[in-house]
């Protein structure tokens, strides 16, 4: 679903940002991405994403190059940043029929979508309200929902368990279960190391914008807990 050969990104004359990264991702993975703050996750996300241009290397995503067809590819994935910017001016109901419009998700559909993912996420009562209202909380909510209701084949989330209550988190989980369950992939960085110790299929681990280890979480981790894996791979 997602193959990233020999990824290079720099910002300006400093270090590369992202040094070499290559590593696949395969529908039914829920793949985690780990490192230190700086280590080059979030600009892989974005190179991945089409919102940042890299040096040299190949991204595809179900085999679309994202360079050469970058609609196609976006067309079947979604990226969530770790804050995400909406649309204050409109209702939360305005902004997620602005995505389906965007998708071309049918109205039997996205009315079915919306009310699952709203109920489940216990947003349903706010959607009429203004998203310049919404808490950081219910904002992670609304841009969450508005990946979901168009099931991509693609998920790239970015610390997505930052800002949801204990409950939201909980949900979130399940959901990326049955995506993946359903033939999806989920590739997404996070901090929190007892979390993908616990959900993810697979894990990367990066440092200094290059790939340390990956694969199978059973694999890389080993008899070690991921962070002591971690601490030991990363430690300077």
């Amino acid at each position: 679903m997602l193959e990233i050969r020999d990824l290079v990104k720099s910002y300006g004359k400093g270090p590369r940002a992202v040094d070499g990264l290559s590593l696949s991702v395969e529908a039914g993975d829920i793949y985690g991405f780990i490192g230190h703050n700086g280590a080059g996750k979030t600009t892989t996300l974005k190179c991945i994403s089409g919102i940042l241009p890299f040096d040299s290397g190949e991204i595809f995503v179900d085999g679309i190059d994202i360079r050469k067809d970058p609609m196609a590819a976006k067309r079947i994935m979604r990226y969530i940043p770790d804050n995400p910017d909406l649309y204050a001016f409109l209702t939360g109901t305005g902004y997620l029929n602005f995505l389906c419009d965007i998708y071309g998700i049918d109205e039997t559909t996205r009315r079915a979508r919306i009310k699952k993912y709203a109920e489940l996420f216990e947003i349903e009562p706010k959607l009429g309200d203004l998203v310049g209202s919404y808490s950081h909380g219910m904002c992670q909510k609304l841009a969450l929902i508005g990946a979901l209701i168009q099931q991509p084949k693609l998920l790239m989330l970015d610390e997505p368990f930052v800002g949801l209550d204990p409950k939201a988190a909980h949900t979130l989980k399940g959901i990326m279960h049955e995506l993946v369950e359903n033939g999806s992939a989920i590739f997404f960085s996070t901090h929190v190391l007892e979390v993908a110790e616990k959900l993810c299929s697979k894990i990367a681990i990066i440092k200094n914008g290059k790939l340390i280890a990956a694969g199978p979480m059973d694999e890389v981790r080993g008899d070690s807990s991921l962070e002591e894996l971690f601490l030991e791979l990363t430690d300077e």
